[in-house]
Formats: C-alpha cells, structure tokens, sequence
C-alpha cells in the first residue's frame, strides 16, 4: 500500500444543540447562541443536575423511514442524519468504489436509551417482554453498521469507543487509513444519546456534572466558577477523501486533515494526569504531523469541559506543545460552552468547527467566561468570536480512561 497520501474533507453534516443543519449550527456558534436549557425528556425532581443540552430541531424521518426509525436507537438516527449531510455535500456516493469507501464512525456509550427502557421492561415484565432488537441497537458500531449499509460502503465499518475522544479518534483512524492507501474516502465523525435517567444519574454521582440552574452559569470552560460539565448530545459527520480524487472529480474542499495524535495517560480510570503528559504529547504528535512552526497563527478548538482538573490540566498542555511564548499567541475557545459536552460526538462536531474556522476566518467564542482563573491564563476567545487568519487548527479530546487525541487542519494549498 502507498504511504503519506494527503486527506482532504469534502463534506460535512450536523446534528447539535445549536442546529441540526450546517448553516444553523455555525451562525448560533459564531453568534454565542447557547444550546443549554432545563432537561425535559424526563422529570428531573430527584436529579442534582437538572440542565442539558439537548437536540431541539431533529427529525429522524427526513433521513430514513418509519419503521427504520423504529428499529433504531436515537444515538444511531442522529448519526445517519449527519452522514447523510455530509455524503450529499460531497457527492462522494457514485463516484468511488463500494469496496475503496469505508466508515469510521465513534460512540462513546452507543445506545443507552434503548437498553435502558429494555432493562426497564425486564424487571417489570420478564426476560420475555425484552425486545429482539436490544442488541442491535444498543451495541456501539451500529451507528457505523447503519451508514455503511445506507450509503454501501463496502470498506472496514468500525466504530472509536474511547469515550470523549471517540469522534476525534474516528477522524484520525480514518485519516490513517485514506493516508496509507486502505481507502479513497471514509464517512467518519461521532454520535451520543445519553440524555438518559441512568446517563445523567452516573454523571451525577460520580460529581462529573455542573449542578448549576441559570444555563448561562452552567458550562463554564476556564472560568475560575466552573464546577462541572452539561451532558449534551448529537452527531457529525465528515467525508474524508484521498486529495488527488477530490481534486479529480471537482469537489469541493474544506480543508486538509494533516495531524492526528493519540495517546494514553495510563494513570487514573476518570482524572486526568496532573502534569497533562499524555495530552501534551497528542498535540505535539499532530503538530509534528502538520509541519507547524513558530510562524503559523493557531487555533486550538479545546476540549475545554469546564471541569475543575480538564481545564487547569489542558492549559498545562497546550503550554507544554506550542511552548508558552506561542500558546499565549494562539486562539483558544471551548465550543462546548454553547453545546455542552457532547461526548463521543464532541470531537466531530469540534472538528467541523475547526473547518469552518480555517474556511470563514471567524473564531467562535467561550460564552460565560466571567470570572479568571489563574491557573487558566490563556486567549479563550472570551464571549464574542473573533475575525482572525489562521492557518493551522487544533481540536483536542480528552476522554476517561485516558484516551487522548488531537486533529490538526490547514487549509488545502
């Protein structure tokens, strides 16, 4: 197999808090729209955190049938509805062969709805009342199953489980495997659906969650008053192409996937290390990758949660990879102040960020930050976005168990 092919995106899709359309998405995040209101899709009297940030504008039959729908977890319906956003935009489909397409596609937790009301039915009805479509749904590489069988992709279908860094780590693999000559195209990116009783009473009592009331003081990424992150839901999807294909068939370009680090901290199940060793050297793995040098005006797309140790220990690592002189130069914001964490979706909608970033010059902002922490000293693009040219972006992912991984894009030169 042929080595070091460049990897371009063609095409993109979103389902978020802020928009499920490409156009709604971007305008809400540039404008410092926030996606966080009260959670209703269950009553949350006995919940300590009781805000999320939850799709508003989604409807699962625009992209596939009813009874499809039906035999569908809502983690999987998101991501078909941002791949096929993203495969129509590119026009991908007819113009590569079924067996060079692959999908690469990430979940954090799969679909915890669906066995979480089987479960239900379990204990209250018996083992027989479990539905025959539990597994299918709830097992975490359905999603990557569905678009695959939708858009025939005949290539490797798998999915990234590495909790909050599965979309990033989906988009990297995939790079990797377009690079090293295994595909011309993958549909890759991430999708979560956790906006659940069990999901939200996990997050609650191992102290992960913001227990604030107002929305605009819930998610609060390097705020010296953050104390938790908002559960928050989704899916993007990207098309990932070989550049001479893209270039060949007339496609157009957002940008060109040129870094990916990954790696693991191998010290705690759930905190990360205090010295940021293992986000560090992510970062320094996909800027090694993407040529940077000290000329190169950066922005880094945080994972940014706004919990107390992510944040202080990000800031650690990006000073530790660009250096402190360059790292307070660069542009850093945490999108998830508007989307909350979306978990396994987070790194691909951040990544589509980080695109439209490269492609319009505006920089979308940290809202409600407020309050300095002095352990997070950096440029967070505070409140408003920002007009900037910028020529390489960072989109960090820091997951539990370790899982770190970082993306970097240029523009396509």
């Amino acid at each position: 197999m042929s080595e070091n092919r460049r990897v371009v995106v063609t095409g993109m899709g979103i389902v978020s808090p802020v928009g499920s359309d490409m156009k709604t998405a971007w305008d809400n995040l540039i404008s410092g729209y926030n996606g966080i209101g009260p959670i209703t899709y269950f009553d949350t009297e006995n919940y300590k955190a009781k805000l999320g940030a939850q799709v508003k504008d989604f409807d699962a039959l625009q992209y596939m049938s009813k009874s499809d729908s039906l035999r569908t977890d809502l983690f999987a319906q998101y991501a078909v509805g941002a791949a096929v956003q993203a495969v129509e935009e590119s026009g991908i489909i007819g113009n590569v062969d079924p067996e060079r397409i692959s999908v690469y596609y990430g979940s954090g937790i799969g679909g915890l709805d669906t066995l979480s009301k089987e479960m239900d039915k379990m204990t209250k009805r018996g083992p027989g009342r479990v539905s025959p479509l539990l597994v299918p749904m709830m097992i975490a590489n359905m999603a990557a199953g569905q678009i695959a069988i939708r858009f025939n992709c005949k290539g490797p279908a798998l999915p990234a489980v590495t909790a909050c860094a599965s979309g990033s780590n989906a988009i990297g693999e995939a790079m990797r495997l377009i690079r090293h000559g295994y595909a011309d195209a993958v549909i890759t990116g991430g999708s979560e659906a956790s906006i659940v009783p069990i999901g939200v009473a996990g997050f609650i009592n191992m102290k992960a969650l913001s227990t604030a009331e107002d929305p605009e003081a819930a998610s609060l990424p390097f705020d010296a008053r953050r104390g938790g992150f908002v559960i928050g839901e989704g899916a993007g999807a990207l098309v990932l192409e070989e550049y001479e294909h893209a270039v060949a068939r007339g496609a157009k370009i957002y940008g060109e996937v040129c870094g990916y680090g990954s790696t693991c901290d191998a010290h705690h199940i759930t905190a990360p290390h205090p010295e940021a060793e293992g986000g560090a050297r992510a970062m320094v793995q996909a800027l090694t990758e993407a040529g940077y040098t000290e000329a190169d005006r950066v922005y880094v797309n945080a994972h940014g949660t706004g919990t107390p140790l992510n944040d202080k220990g990000e800031t650690i690592a990006i000073k530790k990879a660009l250096g402190e002189e360059a790292a307070y130069k660069a542009l850093v914001s945490s999108t998830k102040s508007m989307t909350g964490h979306m978990l396994g979706a987070a790194g691909a909608v951040e990544a589509i960020a980080c695109l439209k970033v490269l492609e319009t010059g505006i920089v979308p902002p940290t809202i409600n930050l407020k309050e300095a922490d002095p352990d997070c000293d950096l440029n967070y693009v505070p409140n408003k976005a920002v007009e900037a040219e910028i020529d390489l972006c960072l989109s960090n992912s820091l997951g539990f168990g370790g899982h770190n991984a970082c993306l970097a894009f240029r523009k396509v030169k």
